[in-house]
């Protein structure tokens, strides 16, 4: 496992993290099943967990608190999210922040993560969604000074709303956030723009989430993919969002090297980027957790392949359906 410094904080975090996403509200879940792939990446290197508490409701944070419990002798970095109040994700522009993160709800959820977790001090405390029309507001900066001067949080993040990396810029330039995890991967490569030299700049750590596009990415999608009613993808995937992921991924396979997956391909072109501090895939299996964490000591991918996925660069737009 290769390890990288998250920006200012000075942290050294595996470049392969673990996204505790998949803990909740997707099928194949199963306690037993979770708990041996996260031994797994411990044992594997892997010391940089994120969840939520929008994840089962505090479930994958407790899930998370028994792994550090687990292995207290080992310094493993969790970071989790605060839910909107208005249970609305991702965020509109027109939400009023004294509507989804007033200040006294900051502490609150902050205070039930702490619990869940079992734990004295978060180390990256982030903001579920995010608009930069709330970076001027002083309500939000005096409740995370707060809580870090009361030694309850470490660091703090925000988690960008799905295909709008550059609505979190002011906020950063506040300097009072550590951390912004967002979208980027084959597909989404806006954040290279503007949201990544920024960070670099500030010093600000980068979370590349949905790494393989939702799924998409695996190459194991077809146009006739269906997910159980009550797993999230059922929404997430309706036909004018598979059709058009299935033909994108298509595309992808003539350029797969000889020996090399899908999947290793999508998690290698991430690592690829030096101003990605982690990637957080989602493990559910003893198999995913080894296959994922073996990229990190591949290395990058060839110059001329990375030139050529570039070209596959698909820039959307928020809807209904993208949640």
């Amino acid at each position: 496992m290769q390890y990288r410094t998250f920006g200012r904080t000075g942290w050294q975090v595996s470049d392969i993290g673990y996204g505790m996403w998949g803990l909740a509200g997707w099928t194949g879940s199963e306690r037993e099943t979770v708990d041996r792939a996260l031994d797994r990446s411990v044992e594997l290197g892997c010391n940089f967990f994120d969840t939520a508490w929008g994840y089962g409701e505090g479930l994958s944070e407790t899930i998370l608190g028994d792994l550090m419990k687990r292995y207290s002798d080992k310094t493993l970095f969790a970071a989790t999210k605060i839910p909107p109040k208005n249970r609305k994700w991702p965020s509109k522009s027109h939400f009023s922040i004294d509507d989804v993160f007033p200040a006294d709800y900051i502490v609150e959820y902050t205070e039930k993560s702490l619990k869940n977790l079992g734990v004295d001090t978060i180390d990256l405390q982030q903001f579920h969604v995010w608009e930069d029309a709330w970076a001027d507001r002083d309500e939000w900066k005096e409740a995370i000074q707060k809580l870090t001067q009361a030694g309850k949080v470490r660091a703090w993040g925000i988690s960008v709303n799905r295909w709008e990396p550059d609505n979190v810029l002011n906020t950063l330039r506040t300097g009072l956030i550590d951390g912004v995890q967002v979208i980027y991967n084959i597909f989404d490569q806006a954040p290279e723009d503007n949201l990544f030299p920024l960070c670099r700049e500030l010093g600000v750590g980068v979370i590349a989430r949905v790494p393989f596009d939702e799924g998409t990415l695996t190459g194991t999608f077809t146009k006739e993919t269906t997910f159980p009613a009550e797993d999230w993808r059922s929404t997430y995937f309706v036909p004018e969002n598979l059709n058009a992921s299935v033909d994108h991924a298509d595309a992808l396979k003539p350029l797969i090297p000889a020996g090399m997956t899908m999947p290793e391909m999508a998690l290698r072109f991430i690592l690829s980027n030096p101003d990605v501090a982690t990637t957080i895939p989602g493990m559910r299996q003893l198999r995913n957790v080894e296959a994922n964490c073996a990229t990190s000591d591949a290395g990058a991918l060839s110059p001329q392949l990375l030139a050529e996925l570039k070209g596959h660069r698909w820039d959307r737009t928020p809807t209904e359906w993208s949640q």
